[in-house]
């Protein structure tokens, strides 16, 4: 599985029903379990962000498609960032020769 972390933001239409977010959390955990990702962690921010997702994947494609989904819905928008994880990126940069 694939580590991805995903930075978001709610819409103005997110933000004016705030108080369903948690029922649309659910939603996007059960989503993603669906098209057989998951979530790792869920943290509520202070700052450039309001929400971050780290999550897994079987691949690019399942999470373009997971957070496409969640863009039609139209109460976040997101960035998505794929993970190495600390043993990829030591391989990644011993390959540098």
């Amino acid at each position: 599985m694939t580590t991805y972390v995903m930075l978001i933001n709610w819409t103005d239409q997110g933000v004016k029903a705030v108080r369903e977010s948690p029922s649309r959390l659910d939603a996007a955990r059960k989503l993603l379990a669906e098209m057989g990702g998951s979530f790792k962690e869920f943290y509520l921010t202070m700052g450039e962000y309001d929400m971050v997702v780290i999550g897994e994947a079987s691949d690019d494609a399942v999470m373009a498609r997971f957070a496409l989904n969640l863009a039609m819905k139209g109460n976040v928008r997101t960035r998505t960032l794929k993970a190495f994880p600390e043993a990829a990126y030591r391989e990644i940069i011993n390959s540098l020769g």
